[in-house]
């Protein structure tokens, strides 16, 4: 497991860009919205240590992981932001359905990428269990919106 012995909320911030001129989006999922609620949280307190200010922080919700992109999408063409950072969490289920959110969560983030000049993180846990994505949004492995946070204030400073 690539977080085995990691915390992912652990940064340097003086190897970090100041944040204060940026424009930040946040994108959040509301399906396992006790999730993605701890990954904004981690994201949006991260953006704020390193600078931010919170009237350059817009937060838009969605529906659900699939969403994300559509949301993004919009995002960037409405408030032309420095960087986005899509929070999703997809928890394995007895279905196919788990694969099919995940993968086109994942290709359209990263169309969004290649087809924009604003940068786009993935901040989407796709976890087998309830408990790896609580790990993983605030517990033992820290928190991914933390890191997201990170790279997208590194990606909007490109």
């Amino acid at each position: 497991m690539a977080t085995v012995g990691k915390n992912l909320s652990q940064y340097n911030r003086e190897e970090i860009p100041n944040a204060s001129e940026l424009k930040i989006g946040l994108v959040v999922s509301q399906w396992n919205g006790e999730i993605t609620e701890a990954l904004y949280d981690g994201a949006y307190g991260t953006l704020v240590e390193c600078g931010a200010m919170a009237e350059n922080i817009i937060r838009r919700n969605v529906p659900g992981s699939f969403e994300l992109v559509f949301g993004c999408k919009k995002l960037i063409a409405d408030s032309k932001p420095d960087a986005v950072i899509a929070i999703g969490s997809v928890i394995r289920g007895e279905t196919s359905h788990f694969d099919f959110v995940c993968e086109a969560a994942a290709q359209g983030i990263k169309d969004l990428n290649v087809l924009s000049d604003t940068p786009v993180i993935f901040c989407v846990l796709t976890d087998d269990n309830w408990q790896q994505a609580k790990d993983r949004s605030g517990g033992v492995h820290g928190n991914k919106g933390t890191e997201a946070a990170i790279a997208a204030i590194q990606m909007a400073h490109l």
